[in-house]
């Protein structure tokens, strides 16, 4: 019998953008989310795209067409400090949002940046 696994945590996720449309891309998760950017290794900057760093956690914009970004489900979700503020911003930006699924213990919404794919942002609620 084989050793059973232990992840020990997540690295990164990978989402897509369309060939070519890096300073697009650059201009939404870097400036409107304010992400900051990291070095992409010199092995794998040929491919395009680039690489985000958040806390203990990195976000991949790599590049593809012939994706339909919208036909999924599929999405990383960012907690955030103030969701009422990210929302803000992203609606400030021209981004749609709509509220999420309820679940007990946080408040979320989604939206879809501007290459559709989809986001969640959510908010613990304060322990009572």
């Amino acid at each position: 019998m084989a050793p059973p696994v232990r992840i020990l945590r997540l690295d990164h996720v990978q989402l897509t953008i369309p060939k070519g449309m890096e300073d697009a891309a650059r201009a939404f998760y870097c400036g409107t989310l304010g992400m900051a950017e990291r070095e992409k290794p010199d092995a794998l900057k040929g491919r395009g795209g680039f690489w985000l760093q958040l806390s203990g956690f990195q976000v991949h914009i790599g590049t593809e067409d012939g994706v339909e970004r919208l036909r999924t489900k599929a999405h990383p979700a960012f907690e955030v400090e103030d969701l009422d503020a990210v929302r803000q911003v992203l609606e400030q930006a021209g981004i749609a949002t709509e509220d999420g699924v309820p679940i007990p213990g946080m408040r979320r919404f989604e939206c879809r940046d501007p290459f559709g794919n989809r986001l969640e942002f959510l908010q613990m609620e304060p322990s009572r």
